[in-house]
């Protein structure tokens, strides 16, 4: 993969996974000492649509050795593959979130000691992006790795060990319920205000959102706003005939716990009916033990299918500097 200035190649990652040949997650390093980030977005440009085959074929590659150290020259790199924005500011996420630049914002505001469970991003509502970059501009002092799970090879094995289960999720899909505070929660990993994931002024607007979106709602007397999704798919079928397990279940069932949520109340089959505890603890070992972490290093980007992979953030010591991009779904 020469060319532009730069010679790239297969990277060598330790505890990598293989599936079908593939390997997960798929190393790609720069070893050109005095490569520019112009030759990067060259060389990216000129291979977009082989790295966006393999990112979905692999579920992520993780990019290292490039020269890129800050958020601008992240922005360059994503912006190099020619695909459409998701601004955050756009997005349903529940997470809050600090822009650095038009299309680079934070993973995640949340403290170093709450843990990320594994997620497709934005499966909770009906707006979710295609593809996910993720840069570390400073990798944390301990811990901070990034958690990723093939959801597809995962989906096999629910519907092995618990068919009836994969059935339901199948046939009813899932639907969520999230209590927004009225400003900004920065000690939660789901604390993002009311109006800012709406993007509302009053009350009234918040409600025409909700509407248009299919939700139903209910203020509480604090000013929080208790939302609950339309039935969302639980499975995804990928045009290649794979089945995805593309949902939030395992993060909101063991994640979604603040001083507003908890998570025994924060998801039903699509049809109301509850979720078995012990079923989806089953499923949150299974996908433990399908998980890879990425271990970060300064400089690093990662390009992950949203449509294949989960993924998470584990705790961590330190500063941990991990800066994000998202790809529309009309990519």
């Amino acid at each position: 993969m020469d060319g532009e200035g730069l010679t790239v190649r297969t990277l060598a990652i330790a505890g990598a996974q293989t599936y079908d040949g593939a390997e997960f997650p798929l190393g790609l390093t720069c070893h050109a000492r005095d490569a520019t980030l112009e030759d990067v977005a060259a060389w990216v440009r000129k291979r977009r649509d082989d790295l966006l085959r393999r990112s979905s074929l692999h579920g992520a590659i993780l990019f290292r050795g490039f020269p890129l150290a800050t958020a601008d020259d992240f922005d360059a790199f994503v912006a190099a593959f020619g695909l459409p924005n998701f601004p955050y500011d756009q997005s349903l996420s529940n997470a809050v979130r600090v822009n650095r630049t038009e299309r680079v914002f934070t993973a995640n505001e949340a403290p170093p000691e709450v843990t990320i469970f594994l997620h497709h991003e934005m499966a909770q509502t009906p707006v979710y992006p295609s593809r996910l970059f993720f840069f570390c501009e400073q990798p944390a002092e301990a811990g901070g790795a990034t958690p990723l799970c093939r959801s597809d090879v995962l989906f096999t094995r629910i519907a092995g060990q618990l068919p009836q289960f994969a059935r339901d999720c199948q046939r009813h899909g899932l639907k969520y319920n999230n209590v927004m505070p009225a400003e900004a929660d920065l000690t939660s990993g789901m604390g993002r205000s009311w109006q800012s994931t709406l993007r509302a002024a009053t009350r009234e607007q918040a409600e025409q959102r909700l509407a248009a979106l299919g939700y139903s709602w209910q203020w509480l007397p604090d000013g929080c706003l208790r939302a609950t999704t339309p039935v969302l798919p639980a499975v995804r079928t990928l045009p290649d005939g794979r089945q995805v397990f593309f949902n939030q279940l395992i993060a909101a069932f063991q994640g979604w716990r603040d001083s507003r949520n908890d998570p025994a109340q924060a998801i039903t089959l699509g049809n109301g009916q509850p979720l078995s505890r012990e079923d989806v603890n089953l499923v949150a070992d299974l996908a433990e033990q399908l998980t890879f972490d990425l271990p970060w290093q300064r400089g690093d980007v990662a390009l992950v299918d949203n449509f294949v992979v989960m993924h998470g953030r584990r705790t961590f010591r330190g500063v941990r500097k991990v800066l994000a991009s998202l790809i529309a779904c009309d990519a």
